[in-house]
């Protein structure tokens, strides 16, 4: 089991995926907005999403978790 983690603070303008999607390294996975930049949060790994732990319009601070992966 993995986690995909936030490179920073930000906004959550875009989840792309659902519990139990099949997703591959490199896919854009979640969009997050930080200092007015769009910034595409890609899968550092491949697998099947068991956990999506934010939604469009939440606010996350560095490091936080936004997925999990089986």
């Amino acid at each position: 089991m993995s986690t995909i983690t936030a490179p920073m603070g930000g906004k959550i303008l875009d989840v792309r995926v659902n519990v139990g999607d099949a997703i591959n390294e490199g896919d854009e996975i979640i969009i997050v907005e930080a200092m007015k930049m769009e910034l595409p949060i890609a899968a550092v790994a491949s697998g099947t999403v068991k956990e999506v732990k934010v939604k469009k319009g939440d606010t996350v601070e560095a490091d936080a978790v936004l997925l999990v992966l089986e």
